[in-house]
């Protein structure tokens, strides 16, 4: 597994979303893997690859979780 990849997973699962209903942490844990992978893969060269398994392992990670186990609170479009 790349670098970029490896960071992008850590990063999206500890902060996997918000959100109280599961469509919720689904969206905001895949615009937040987005903006950790883009950062992640600009820095190493792969900004494309990085926002898109960051958006992924964003995605998981909301749908796997529930509010008890990690909340950020109200969706900004709530």
């Amino acid at each position: 597994m790349k670098l970029t990849s490896a960071l992008t997973i850590t990063a999206c699962l500890m902060v996997a979303a918000c959100g109280n209903t599961r469509e919720d942490r689904v969206t905001s844990g895949a615009a937040i893997g987005a903006g950790v992978g883009l950062a992640g893969g600009a820095i190493l060269g792969s900004p494309v690859t990085g926002t898109a398994v960051g958006a992924a392992t964003g995605a998981i990670a909301g749908a796997a979780t529930d509010e008890s186990q990690i909340n950020l609170g109200k969706p900004l479009w709530r």
